[in-house]
């Protein structure tokens, strides 16, 4: 095998494992099963990462990273708060279609019988978008096209909507693809 550079094999261990959870049965990964798809060792996999839950900790950096990037590109890019909103919905109902095995980590599915802080984690994501699409809304109230009271609300709202379309997506073996029939909806919701 050829020789790989500092960094590297880290980031293919990973990419292998958010692969393997995109398979639509959804089971359990062990250690032993992402080595060898990876083609190392199980020590090989310990020398990049203490432990499995730290290699869940690598994805969810990645997805909070992506996620939160492509909000803040969204805040700078958009001065409607409204098309904020829609923005941000929609580009989180694509990053979950694009990448199916990363939604699997966005639901909490591929977490359970993992180390409880992922979960909080994913927790505290959700809790993130929520208060993006919040300020999304007061800035809308800001410009005459929403009522400030109904941010927290409507926010809540739409972040439910995100999350259960994730939720469905995973469930469903990817099949059901949350971007369908998103963009009226978040329209609807965000009005």
């Amino acid at each position: 095998m050829a020789s790989t550079k500092p960094g590297e094999r880290k980031h293919q261990i990973l990419q292998t494992l958010a692969a393997m959870l995109e398979n639509p049965k959804g089971e359990k990964i062990t250690t032993a099963a992402l080595a060898a798809k990876v083609e190392v060792s199980e020590a090989a996999l310990y020398r990049h990462f203490a432990s499995k839950a730290q290699m869940f900790e690598g994805l969810i950096e990645f997805i909070e990273s992506s996620i939160f990037g492509l909000i803040n590109q969204i805040s700078e890019q958009q001065d409607d708060g409204l098309l904020q909103v829609q923005a941000i919905a929609q580009m989180l109902l694509n990053f979950a279609e694009r990448n199916p095995g990363m939604t699997r980590v966005l639901t909490g599915d591929a977490l359970v019988n993992e180390d409880e802080r992922l979960q909080l984690r994913m927790n505290q994501l959700a809790e993130r978008i929520e208060m993006a699409f919040r300020q999304s809304f007061r800035l809308a109230a800001s410009q005459g096209n929403a009522i400030d009271t109904e941010a927290q609300v409507r926010a809540s709202l739409l972040c439910s909507f995100v999350l259960g379309r994730w939720l469905r997506f995973a469930k469903t073996g990817f099949k059901n693809l949350p971007t369908e029939q998103a963009t009226l909806q978040i329209a609807m919701m965000s009005h």
